[in-house]
């Protein structure tokens, strides 16, 4: 089983001509960003919506190639989508566990695993992991909001009273937890909390989803009100 990105098409052509001829019972797997199914409307005669900001620019095209779209008709097995979230966690697994570097749109083969693992279980997968043109920036975003997916960089807002030596208390009570605080921000006028009170927001770094919930156990059995903010937070 191999599987390329499909764009105009022609990686994923040139992949499974190669690949078809080497042995017919390849089964060939294009991949496709859900903002832009452009090829799999065209092969399965589908109507998606195609257009958005998606990650993966390199295969973000409206119309598919003409001379491509025969060849994926009869070699390529199946088209799927994936969401920009599977994206995001396929760039991250490259980097932090094979130490490599791939634009997004070159990791969508990697996405599609991650989107539905049980179709490939059992069977020999071949990725092609292709393209290194990813912003910095970019990618310093895409690694940050894993992180807080995963529960290990959180953003809460507790309310205290606002007097001094109180965000030394919340301080000691994580810090005891085994937690990290990475950003303190005092907010005082937008919030409905009493006016001798503010409210604390909070962004803290843990080793997983489970040592979290433990900070903010710790948190409330201190008596405090704890509030998890944006992704990852879930409830709690």
């Amino acid at each position: 089983m191999s599987q390329s990105t499909t764009s105009g098409g022609g990686l994923i052509s040139g992949v499974a001509i190669a690949a078809k001829h080497i042995n017919p019972k390849i089964r060939i797997i294009g991949v496709e960003a859900q903002l832009y199914p452009s090829m799999l409307n065209a092969i399965k005669g589908s109507h998606l919506a195609v257009g958005g900001d998606t990650l993966a620019e390199g295969i973000a095209v409206t119309t598919p190639g003409k001379i491509t779209r025969p060849i994926i008709e009869e070699l390529v097995d199946d088209i799927v989508l994936v969401s920009e979230a599977d994206l995001e966690r396929a760039v991250t697994l490259l980097i932090t566990i094979e130490k490599t570097v791939c634009e997004v749109a070159g990791a969508a083969g990697l996405a599609a695993m991650i989107m539905d693992p049980r179709r490939y279980q059992g069977h020999k997968v071949g990725l092609i992991l292709c393209g290194g043109n990813i912003d910095t920036r970019l990618l310093a975003s895409v690694l940050t909001r894993e992180l807080a997916r995963d529960g290990r960089l959180s953003r809460m807002a507790i309310d205290i009273p606002d007097r001094p030596g109180q965000l030394a208390k919340v301080a000691g009570v994580i810090g005891g937890a085994g937690a990290n605080v990475v950003e303190v921000y005092h907010q005082r006028v937008f919030t409905d909390v009493p006016a001798k009170g503010t409210e604390l927001h909070l962004v803290i770094e843990t080793r997983d989803s489970e040592h979290l919930d433990a900070v903010v156990a710790d948190l409330r059995a201190e008596g405090y009100t704890v509030v998890l903010k944006g992704s990852g937070a879930g409830p709690r």
